[in-house]
């Protein structure tokens, strides 16, 4: 699925930015829990919207919790 640039809200952009520092880990295989330092997201749709347009995703190999990552498509939306 594709998402374009103008249907990302301000905070899925923070998000992206987040995860894109490294401060975020998911849990679930649509980032069903997104935590930002170490908090629950207060947005619990935001996880789930972001993996479901193939914006984020698991760390390879993730099995539980673990490191959320950029996918290429979500790195293509930080530099617009």
């Amino acid at each position: 699925m594709t998402t374009m640039t103008s249907t990302l809200s301000s905070r899925d952009r923070a998000v992206l930015r987040a995860v894109a520092a490294g401060r975020c880990t998911v849990s679930g295989a649509h980032a069903d829990t997104l935590t930002i330092d170490g908090l629950c997201c207060a947005d619990q749709f935001v996880g789930p919207r972001l993996a479901g347009a193939g914006l984020i995703a698991c760390r390879a190999g993730a099995t539980g919790p673990g490191p959320a990552r950029l996918t290429d498509s979500g790195r293509a939306q930080l530099a617009v």
